[in-house]
């Protein structure tokens, strides 16, 4: 049964925890320190830096250095950060009837191959993967 009230800011960074907890442990120990942060939309700037023609378009989004441009003499200008977007989740929740739990859990896992440096297709194969 759907709740019967939109889920929160706070909901949905508890289920962004709860799939980041279950993600392999490599994979999980490896974005240790990599904060999620779940706002309600994407900010203006953000959009038009991406070429958006929509704030609902953006679902996620990686902050940070990937994994694969990182070097050992580099100094962290910020840290890692996963940003998810609360009302363009639930949109995609209310369109496409996906469960809330896995549609949270495919935004997180998407933004977290980005950490890794892997291509869309290889983020698709992992969220695919029950």
């Amino acid at each position: 049964m759907r709740p019967t009230t939109p889920p929160s800011l706070e909901d949905l960074l508890e289920m962004a925890e709860d799939a980041l907890a279950a993600i392999p442990r490599p994979l999980r120990d490896m974005v240790r320190g990599t904060a999620i942060i779940v706002e309600e939309v994407p900010e203006d700037e953000v959009v038009a830096e991406l070429g958006l023609e929509s704030p609902w378009e953006l679902t996620g989004l990686y902050r940070g250095t990937p994994l694969t441009h990182k070097s050992t003499q580099d100094t962290p200008a910020e840290p890692d950060t996963i940003l998810l977007y609360r009302e363009p989740i639930l949109l995609e929740w209310i369109e496409t009837g996906e469960d809330l739990f896995r549609l949270v859990r495919n935004v997180l896992l998407h933004e977290v191959g980005h950490h890794f440096g892997l291509s869309d297709e290889d983020i698709e194969r992992l969220e695919n993967e029950d």
